[in-house]
């Protein structure tokens, strides 16, 4: 998918990506983009491919809670605790969303979706383990490319909230 058509600025981002990150005064970030032919659809192959570590990928996780879209921002080496989701959000149900959701939601594909610069306006909740490092890497609109930020900046800019909702260790540490 890295075409004229999805990489006219040379970044790897995609087009409504680009032009949210311009938008909000970001366009410096589309020159740090970088674009891999191999794909970083998972963390850990974003992790791989960018060198860092899988704590400093940044997931983007759309989720339905109460059959309303969520968006969940959780550190690569960490799972998403749905029930601590629901505490948060006061709902009675909160569930993955499935593929054809994301996309109508978000308007990228799974493995793709960056944090912020979505088709529609969702609410987003970004878990505190993102905050324990000075940049993070997230996705930019393909499974193909990824951005650095520092994670204040993205928690700003993604308009989320900080919260504690990623699964606890069994020994409950």
């Amino acid at each position: 998918m890295t075409t004229a058509a999805t990489d006219a600025d040379g970044s790897g981002a995609h087009p409504r990506f680009a032009r949210a990150l311009k938008e909000l005064g970001l366009e410096e970030v589309l020159g740090r983009a970088r674009r891999f032919p191999e794909g970083t659809r998972t963390a850990v192959e974003a992790a791989a491919a960018v060198g860092c570590e899988l704590s400093q990928i940044c997931k983007s996780l759309v989720f339905a809670a109460d059959g309303v879209p969520v968006l969940v921002l959780m550190d690569g080496a960490s799972r998403v605790d749905v029930e601590r989701v629901r505490e948060e959000l006061g709902v009675t149900k909160v569930g993955r969303a499935d593929a054809q959701a994301v996309r109508e939601v978000t308007g990228y594909a799974i493995g793709g979706v960056p944090p912020f610069g979505h088709r529609t306006s969702t609410r987003v909740l970004a878990d505190r383990s993102l905050l324990a490092h000075d940049v993070v890497w997230a996705a930019a609109g393909t499974p193909y490319a990824v951005f650095p930020i520092g994670p204040k900046e993205l928690v700003t800019h993604a308009q989320a909230t900080l919260v504690d909702v990623r699964e606890r260790p069994a020994d409950g540490v």
